[in-house]
């Protein structure tokens, strides 16, 4: 028995060293792998953190080319804080931010302009790539509120934080972004995209838009925003195709859910659901209660569902469902209008769109609305079980308010009028419109008309 026993253990003892040996291989071959690029810490390539003076991008830029050139692997930013100047995401890199780590954008717009797609500067950028993916539980900060950023108006050469531009394959999961100059991502003509589990606060400036998309084939799910302009965003001057959006919570000072402005494309099979649209943590440029009568709160969101079509695209099966909204001045707000030269888009239209299983609070008079112009009619609209509270106070004698045509105008809800005609719907130039179990309550008497119709045809109630 003794003898078994010292037998037992130097075969035990052998597995152990042999196990040790599995193990130092193992790390040589990790080594290598560090050596030869397919795993490289921004560190070993000069990197340093907490110097706002020192730029980064040289590093940054140098440990991205060498994967990529290996064939692909992780560039890793580890925890401090890291400033530089615009990056370039090549194929097969994935740029992880560890925990605690921060990247952090130069405040010098010039840094910007120099780059090859200088109509959309951005902090990371990529173009034509494929298998991208930005990682990791750190932060990439556009510091967006410096002054060389406070430019009014047209955005001019301020940077979003990420800007995906004819990509495939593309992953972007749990970082968070803030502080954008412009946008905060853009994903455009790409193709396999995939978002989960980011956070997004941008504040600190105007157009900070929380997420935007004008791509093929994309995922965007259980992520928050929370940003001063459009939460969640599609763009059309691409054709914006096969999206899904889910399990998001949304914040915003504009509208929450929108398609447009831009459309000169369009949309096509896109769903959204689980949505929870509240009003922006900060409102630091809007303040809609002292600028339009009628608004009852003073932070809301413009619309909590805006469908557009404006630039001579289409809007074609769309899918909404289970969306809660509060703060909100107009729970849905559908609009084909002519921003557009008619004689280059003879083909558009908005059609076949599904809003379902929606509860809203509104905070103004500017109703519901679903409207087209004179010879351009949404049409096959059905609207389900939707709940929507408004503040009332509205009187008959605004039952006869003239709703402008505003066909060229910029599509917001005020361009119909601060104070609608209809407490509940409004629709105008449009065909073939279901309402199932649409139901309004008022917290104040509003002796305005539920529902007008004018110029319709085939409006249906369930």
């Amino acid at each position: 028995m003794r003898f078994n026993m010292v037998k037992n253990y130097k075969i035990l003892k052998m597995l152990l060293i042999c196990s040790t040996l599995f193990l130092l291989v193992d790390a040589l071959i990790l080594l290598a792998g560090c050596n030869n690029g397919r795993y490289a810490n921004i560190l070993s390539y000069g990197a340093e953190s907490g110097i706002a003076s020192y730029d980064n991008s040289e590093s940054i830029q140098k440990a991205i080319d060498q994967v990529n050139e290996s064939g692909g692997g992780r560039v890793v930013i580890p925890a401090g804080d890291f400033y530089t100047h615009p990056i370039e995401l090549k194929s097969g890199v994935e740029l992880h931010l560890e925990s605690g780590a921060k990247l952090i954008g130069v405040d010098n717009i010039e840094a910007y302009t120099k780059l090859k797609y200088k109509k959309n500067p951005s902090l990371i950028f990529a173009d034509g790539q494929e298998n991208i993916s930005v990682t990791g539980t750190g932060t990439i900060d556009g510091q967006g509120g410096a002054p060389t950023f406070q430019v009014k108006g047209d955005p001019g050469g301020r940077p979003m934080i990420i800007l995906f531009h004819d990509c495939k394959d593309v992953t972007v999961t749990d970082v968070t972004l803030t502080n954008s100059a412009h946008w905060v991502q853009f994903y455009t003509a790409c193709e396999r995209v995939r978002i989960r589990g980011i956070k997004v606060n941008s504040h600190a400036n105007l157009n900070n838009d929380g997420i935007d998309i004008g791509s093929k084939d994309v995922v965007v799910s259980d992520c928050v925003i929370d940003s001063d302009d459009d939460a969640i965003c599609f763009k059309g001057d691409e054709l914006c195709e096969n999206v899904t959006v889910t399990n998001c919570v949304a914040s915003t000072n504009c509208n929450g859910i929108k398609f447009g402005t831009a459309s000169t494309k369009g949309y096509r099979n896109v769903k959204v659901n689980n949505i929870k649209l509240s009003h922006a943590s900060e409102d630091n440029h809007r303040q809609w209660s002292t600028k339009y009568p009628g608004i009852t709160a003073p932070v809301t969101i413009i619309s909590g569902i805006a469908i557009e079509v404006v630039g001579g695209g289409i809007a074609e099966n769309i899918d909404i469902n289970n969306v809660s909204m509060t703060d909100v001045q107009t729970p849905i707000f559908i609009r084909q209008g002519k921003r557009y030269d008619e004689s280059k888009a003879p083909n558009t239209y908005l059609k076949d769109i599904k809003i379902s299983n929606v509860k809203a609070v509104s905070e103004s008079m500017m109703t519901s609305s679903i409207t087209g112009v004179p010879g351009l009619y949404p049409e096959n609209i059905t609207l389900t079980n939707i709940d929507i509270t408004a503040p009332g106070g509205g009187t008959a004698d605004m039952g006869s308010i003239v709703v402008p045509e505003a066909e060229k105008e910029y599509p917001e809800n005020r361009i119909l009028g601060t104070i609608m005609p209809a407490s509940g719907l409004y629709i105008r130039h449009a065909n073939n419109i279901t309402l199932s179990n649409v139901n309004f309550h008022f917290r104040e008497p509003d002796d305005r008309p539920l529902i007008i119709k004018d110029d319709c045809t085939n409006i249906n109630y369930l």
